[in-house]
């Protein structure tokens, strides 16, 4: 048997939770161009500084990269992607931290969008942050980190 392919159905959703109760983590495919894909592995090497690698690889299959506006697709475990969206590398750990999150109260059967929801992920992304912060000996990591999470605590989105 195989992690399933779609992420979709009552059953989908069932058969993904044995997987992931069993200890599967995904082998995270990144398709795009080859600075797209330079871009996200910088990215996915901090998730790694951080300690969030394990988290990240439990709920998420691939990241993608499109020209449109970049989203989970909970039905794919995947991540969509614009070449803007790349550009920070911090940032963008965050965010797919953020997505993680996400998908994985998508597969807990939570309502996973809207203002609890969004509530929930933006403490994940604030947390991934700080754990960042407090473990990269980047000097220009820590202050980026320390960027972002000034700029959340001072957004009305930092609830």
């Amino acid at each position: 048997m195989e992690f399933p392919e779609r992420i979709y159905t009552a059953e989908e959703v069932k058969e993904a939770n044995r997987f992931l109760e069993k200890g599967y983590r995904h082998r995270v495919e990144v398709k795009g161009s080859p600075l797209f894909r330079q871009k996200v592995q910088r990215s996915l090497g901090l998730i790694e500084v951080a300690g969030y690698s394990d988290f990240f690889r439990t709920y998420i299959r691939k990241i993608e990269e499109i020209d449109g506006l970049t989203q989970l697709r909970q039905a794919d475990a995947s991540i969509w992607a614009n070449r803007y969206a790349v550009e920070n590398p911090v940032d963008l750990a965050s965010v797919f931290i953020q997505k993680a999150n996400v998908m994985k109260e998508y597969l807990q059967g939570k309502l996973y969008y809207g203002g609890e929801a969004e509530k929930r992920s933006v403490e994940k992304r604030k947390e991934f942050l700080e754990t960042l912060r407090n473990r990269t000996k980047e000097k220009e990591i820590v202050e980026e980190c320390g960027h972002l999470l000034n700029m959340w605590s001072e957004s009305s989105l930092a609830y």
